[in-house]
């Protein structure tokens, strides 16, 4: 039976735009759902340009292995995605199967297969059996529309309880230019990307160096700054693809990463992967509740994140958060533990704007009452400041219920 969509799941979605350049096809390949849409091919105009950032983890799939090879390209004309297998810890079968879907996806596209790009999830450790889909991608390249993106973001679903994307746009130049974004994730959600798949477009005319630079730069306060479970995932895929069709409207190339005109278009992308990213925490498993983490004070901006995790990773926190205890207790023990410069006794920590705890000790003023209550909804904000440096970080993070244990304990079965 399908899992209840989450509770903190969008309350409309929008209407995503064309994007020139992009066209978008999907099926049920029976990989291992049944009845829904489990296949995904996005297929771009010659000269579409590419960037990508992708798991950290030291078992990383054969899909991220293959598009590892091809970024260095900086070109894109098909990217395949499948839902319901990983095709990772699968050796040569898993190699075999990339290279029958990455040959199919050539000669659907008539493209060279340094320009094929490839993403898989699901369950790790699995064969995946190409040849029950590499046979359908030259109907679906036929088949493929602009108006996919909707669909596009349902094929690419696992656990997930709704689908995810947004739309921006912003000026190059003198001209607008657009931006749409989707992606997939639910649990095995820690920075270092997770088990998250999520794929941007734009018209805009931006070659791939400056393009890398700029997701590189992105990723960091956003795919990066999320966590559901602590888990890295083998499968982390995040990439964006630039057409460059807006250039016949008047938008400029743009090959440097200084050039003053692309600061609009920056800080959209920003704002797209941001929200891209936290709509993967709403629908962590089970999750009940979003949680923004803040640390101020810290020695440095990278001892400031690592002690943020260490909160918003927290079993303890996470559940007295899902059970509504202003619990603050429980934040004092993730900064100990950190391993991060920290002095007790000038310890500051905020449920919301209420400060429950300070200098070391529970705030005077501090009401049990009124914490309480703001524990109740259902975005949280946990801040703390060290008081002994200028660090600061921010990550996001969702509480932890009985229904992440329920969904994986028998997520195979």
């Amino acid at each position: 039976m399908p899992a209840a969509v989450s509770p903190l799941a969008p309350k409309r979605y929008p209407q995503m735009p064309i994007i020139e350049g992009v066209r978008i096809a999907t099926a049920e390949a029976g990989i291992k759902y049944e009845g829904r849409k489990d296949l995904m091919v996005m297929v771009f105009d010659e000269g579409t340009e590419v960037a990508g950032v992708f798991t950290r983890s030291k078992c990383p799939s054969a899909p991220v292995e293959y598009c590892r090879r091809n970024l260095s390209g900086g070109r894109a004309r098909i990217l395949v995605v499948n839902s319901g297998n990983a095709n990772a810890f699968t050796g040569r079968k898993g190699r075999e199967a990339t290279a029958l879907t990455g040959g199919a996806a050539a000669r659907a596209a008539g493209a060279g297969e340094g320009e094929v790009f490839l993403a898989s999830t699901g369950v790790i450790g699995e064969p995946l059996a190409a040849d029950r889909f590499a046979h359908l991608l030259g109907n679906l390249v036929a088949e493929a529309r602009p108006q996919g993106w909707n669909e596009a973001a349902r094929a690419i679903m696992t656990t997930d309880t709704y689908p995810k994307m947004l739309t921006a746009t912003a000026r190059l130049g003198e001209t607008e230019v657009t931006i749409n974004g989707i992606a997939k994730g639910a649990g095995m959600i820690a920075p270092d990307m997770a088990t998250m798949l999520s794929f941007a477009a734009t018209d805009a005319p931006i070659a791939a160096p400056v393009l890398q630079e700029l997701l590189s730069k992105a990723t960091a306060k956003t795919f990066n700054a999320v966590t559901v479970d602590s888990d890295t995932s083998t499968s982390d895929t995040l990439m964006l693809f630039a057409t460059g069709q807006a250039a016949a409207h008047g938008a400029p190339r743009i090959t440097d990463i200084r050039d003053p005109r692309l600061v609009p278009f920056r800080r959209a992308l920003g704002r797209l992967l941001k929200q891209l990213a936290l709509q993967v925490v709403r629908d962590g498993e089970g999750a009940r509740k979003q949680v923004e983490v803040t640390v101020t004070g810290a020695r440095s901006a990278r001892s400031a994140k690592r002690i943020a995790l260490s909160i918003a990773n927290s079993p303890l926190v996470k559940t007295a958060i899902a059970g509504e205890d202003a619990n603050w207790g429980r934040v004092v023990m993730a900064v100990g533990k950190a391993g991060e410069p920290a002095e007790r006794d000038l310890l500051a920590i905020w449920f919301g704007d209420i400060r429950v705890a300070h200098e070391g000790e529970r705030d005077p003023d501090y009401s049990e009452e009124q914490a309480s209550a703001y524990m109740k909804q259902d975005e949280i904000t946990i801040r703390v400041d060290l008081g002994i440096g200028r660090g600061k970080a921010t990550v996001w993070t969702c509480d932890l219920t009985k229904e992440y244990v329920a969904i994986n304990g028998d997520y195979r079965s």
